[in-house]
């Protein structure tokens, strides 16, 4: 009879925990609240505590965010010294976006008395980082110490992981230094901060040192090592992580991330047939290409200004059956209005949603304007803003904005060119290239005494133009 009631519970169970998926899915709040009454009446609510925390979601996905009342309400009906329930309930915050419930939530457990394992610990970690809460997450630290979990590696790395994607790599490097016991994915995080801020001397420091620590190399740790080559453009350093791809990691040609890495690398090192290579190595996979590698390659010839071969590699991508993505628009509208095809431009512009259901974003209306003003099409780009302004669109940007200011520099339309910067600048105060481009449309004017006004604004902001400069590797 027990073996039969046990069995019972488990089909009942799996049942009610289905049924919660569904209705959270469809946001129906009136079958949420039946189904609450109804584990109410059973009893099943207390026989099966994980359901307070299947209901607290379901109800959170109904009600207006952050309602914490709601959830003050259901935290007192649940047992307050088990972590269990309140453990699964920070997890499915974290999965379902409620990020700030989930910190919510430790809150709740640690001023109630309930364990604070390192299972709460990394989840409201990865809940903080999530939403870049820099203070929260210096709480959860300040607990970590005084309760003895620095030791433990899961806890160091998620650490690690909200100082680093929040850009305090400082406190990173200090976490990672003091942790008794580290381990790849621990590094790994502090290499993805150290990308993220452009560090990459640091980075690849960091990586000649791993062996040291007793730490291998894994493929998170060799994209991180090309794109830090990448950045610093040390080809030789490149070369010699491709040579340790090619020996250490089997079927190296199955990895897209790995190898989209390699082409990268490459590309903005400027060379593109190196970078043709790996892609064409690939390819002699069966059929492993994926929108990935091909969108890769495409952004190497266009950062180089082979703008031709983009529109040809994207016209093979096509042929192949790859359906492009945003990236890959961006990339070929912009090959377009560099080599002049206006018609050629408008086309794949519009087929993206029509053929590939993927909506237009701010990059690519700049892009289309940038199209229209390299053609002479200057009246056509304002219309298309006007249009976009009128129907409360929220993708007119700086770059957009900069591209019409160009086009009126280069067509002598001074008024226009104007209000240009004047909405450029509202949008970005301190983008010292749109000042650079408005004194150069009046200095085609000879309106000197308006550019010694704009070099004092760019004084008093303390604004100043980045001077160029270009990398080379020297070598022995």
């Amino acid at each position: 009879m027990s073996n039969y009631f046990s069995l019972y519970r488990t089909q009942s169970s799996d049942f009610i925990t289905r049924y919660i998926h569904h209705i959270s899915q469809t946001k129906n709040q009136s079958a949420v609240k039946k189904l609450h009454a109804h584990l109410l009446t059973t009893g099943l609510l207390i026989l099966s505590p994980h359901f307070h925390a299947k209901l607290i979601l379901s109800y959170t996905k109904c009600l207006p965010q952050h309602n914490l009342q709601t959830l003050t309400n259901f935290f007192k009906c649940m047992k307050p010294k088990s972590e269990l329930p309140f453990n699964v309930l920070i997890s499915d915050f974290c999965r379902n976006g409620f990020s700030f419930l989930a910190l919510k939530t430790l809150s709740f457990m640690h001023s109630s008395g309930v364990p604070i394992d390192t299972y709460a610990l990394c989840s409201s970690l990865t809940a903080a980082s999530s939403i870049k809460d820099v203070g929260f997450g210096r709480k959860i630290h300040a607990h970590v110490v005084k309760s003895g979990w620095c030791s433990s590696v899961f806890v160091g790395s998620a650490l690690i992981d909200l100082y680093a994607k929040s850009l305090v790599i400082g406190d990173a490097d200090q976490v990672f230094d003091e942790m008794p016991l580290r381990n790849t994915v621990c590094a790994n995080a502090l290499l993805s901060g150290y990308g993220d801020a452009k560090l990459w001397t640091e980075g690849v420091e960091l990586i000649r040192k791993m062996p040291a620590l007793s730490l291998e190399y894994d493929h998170f740790t060799l994209s991180a090592a090309l794109r830090a080559c990448a950045g610093l453009a040390a080809i030789e350093l490149g070369r010699q992580v491709h040579g340790y791809l090619i020996r250490s990691v089997y079927d190296v040609g199955s990895d897209v991330f790995l190898l989209s890495s390699l082409i990268e690398m490459y590309g903005k090192c400027g060379l593109v047939a190196k970078a043709q290579k790996v892609f064409n190595f690939d390819g002699k996979g069966e059929g492993k290409r994926d929108v990935v590698m091909w969108t890769s390659l495409l952004g190497v010839y266009g950062r180089n200004g082979y703008y031709k071969e983009v529109l040809e590699l994207f016209k093979d991508m096509l042929m192949e059956g790859i359906s492009p993505d945003g990236v890959a628009f961006v990339t070929v509208i912009s090959a377009c209005a560099h080599t002049g095809q206006l018609q050629l431009g408008m086309e794949y512009f519009e087929s993206m949603e029509l053929k590939f259901s993927l909506k237009p974003g701010p990059e690519h209306y700049s892009c289309l304007v940038d199209l229209l003003c390299r053609a002479g099409e200057l009246g056509k780009a304002w219309k298309l803003v006007d249009e976009m302004l009128n129907k409360g669109h929220s993708s007119c940007t700086v770059p957009m904005w900069g591209a019409l200011l160009n086009a009126c520099k280069d067509q002598g339309d001074l008024e226009s060119g104007k209000l240009a910067a004047q909405r450029a600048l509202e949008l970005n105060p301190h983008n010292d290239g749109i000042y650079v481009l408005l004194s150069n449309l009046y200095a085609r004017f000879g309106m000197w005494q308006e550019i010694n006004h704009l070099r004092e604004l760019m004084k008093e902001k303390g604004l100043r133009k980045d001077v160029g400069y270009s990398r080379i590797e020297v070598t022995n």
